[in-house]
């Protein structure tokens, strides 16, 4: 599939690149998409929840009335569950939620994202391209020339671009990505990619190993 490279003011180059069919023309598979996506959300869990349990609440251990003939149900101390200001039964506890994949089945999510872009037309592809300051309005432009505008944009970049960066921060719906930390989510969660010439060739290099 060929796709042409235009500027930052969104004119044709004259060059076209093609992209990887065993990348972006793969048939898709969805499961594994589910697994990636899941995967990366987990991640970002804290997972620092939690409650006191009985062993922590601090108050008497005295039994508060006899165990029999009282004429109601039996009572501990008066930290138990039953009572206000007591223990929480069953109560969350700081955990891990993170789970790991194998590298070939986040391989094969991050192929099948990628494929279902190019088979939308959703990938654009244009020249390096650096901003020699932060300035949103500059990005917005560029954003205006690339017909994508108003629509959600993430930008896959070679390397670490602070000024790109800070120029999408305060702009809602755009996003800067190092194409080397690429995933599913990122990819799912944009309606276009903007991708770099540069970065073709890094997205090449991990994902056709």
């Amino acid at each position: 599939m060929e796709v042409s490279v235009l500027n930052i003011k969104g004119q044709e180059t004259g060059r076209k690149v093609t992209l990887n069919e065993a990348i972006f023309g793969i048939e898709p598979n969805d499961h594994v998409i589910y697994l990636d996506v899941k995967r990366y959300l987990a991640n970002q869990r804290q997972g620092t929840a939690k409650s006191k349990e009985r062993s922590e609440i601090s108050g008497s251990t005295r039994k508060l009335g006899r165990q029999k003939g009282g004429g109601g149900a039996r009572h501990g101390d008066i930290n138990s569950p039953l009572l206000r200001g007591g223990a929480r039964v069953f109560g969350p506890t700081p955990r891990d939620y993170s789970f790991k994949l194998n590298k070939k089945v986040k391989a094969l999510a991050r192929k099948s994202v990628l494929s279902y872009k190019a088979q939308d037309n959703a990938i654009v592809v244009v020249e390096d391209f650096t901003l020699s300051a932060p300035k949103t309005k500059e990005l917005v432009a560029i954003e205006k020339n690339l017909k994508v505008d108003g629509k959600k944009v993430l930008f896959l970049m070679p390397n670490s671009n602070s000024n790109l960066y800070l120029s999408a921060r305060n702009l809602q719906g755009s996003e800067v990505l190092e194409a080397s930390k690429l995933n599913a989510y990122k990819v799912l969660n944009a309606d276009v990619l903007v991708v770099t010439e540069q970065s073709l060739q890094t997205i090449d290099g991990i994902l056709n190993k």
